[in-house]
């Protein structure tokens, strides 16, 4: 009714200006505007259509799903169930988890066990370390630090230094263990004199 109410102005607006001398572009484009309003109306008028059928649609289900109602009771049960499944479900992951954390610590406590048995083994077949230590030895010598790649045999064949006197005059009870930077006195090697 509203398009009608439209129409029939704007029909009048139409004859008053043809009667007042229009012009024929004006008449087309009244003509043009008056199609563009029909094909609105009509897809207007489809929209509403399809709207109503959804809504027939929507009560059909509405009365269909009538009878499913949910108490309250009934989603208070649903939810006790549920809690109780993910509660059930998190204690079984905490034990499956302690016992994989136990069987680690055990194994690593085999590893711990047989590393330290390893080495108990391998202290008890070291020589006894000499603690101590002679002054039977030449005073004299120099100073020398320990080089990078250097070892204590090279050092005595660097040196000319005797083994003994080199462990004596710096104490070392694992000649083994010297280490870069390192500063050693170097005994003299005794003179050889001629005979």
């Amino acid at each position: 009714m509203s398009f009608f109410r439209w129409i029939l102005p704007a029909a009048l607006t139409l004859a008053s200006a043809g009667a007042q001398g229009v012009s024929a572009i004006d008449v087309a484009n009244l003509k043009e505007d008056m199609r563009g309003l029909t094909q609105k109306l009509n897809e207007v008028s489809l929209r509403v259509e399809q709207m109503e059928r959804e809504n027939t649609n929507l009560r059909s289900q509405i009365v269909a799903t009538g009878d499913a109602k949910v108490t309250l009771g009934q989603m208070n049960q649903a939810l006790a169930e549920l809690k109780q499944t993910v509660q059930a479900a998190a204690t079984n992951q905490r034990t499956e988890i302690l016992q994989t954390v136990s069987t680690q610590l055990e194994k690593l406590a085999n590893q711990t066990n047989a590393a330290l048995d390893a080495l108990a083994k391998n202290q008890a077949t070291r020589p006894a370390v000499q603690m101590v230590f002679s002054d039977n030895f030449p005073k004299e010598g120099v100073s020398y630090t320990v080089q990078k790649g250097d070892t204590f045999d090279g050092i005595i064949q660097k040196t000319g230094a005797r083994r003994q006197d080199l462990i004596n005059a710096n104490k070392l009870a694992d000649p083994s263990r010297i280490q870069v930077g390192q500063t050693l006195f170097i005994p003299s090697p005794p003179i050889a004199v001629p005979k």
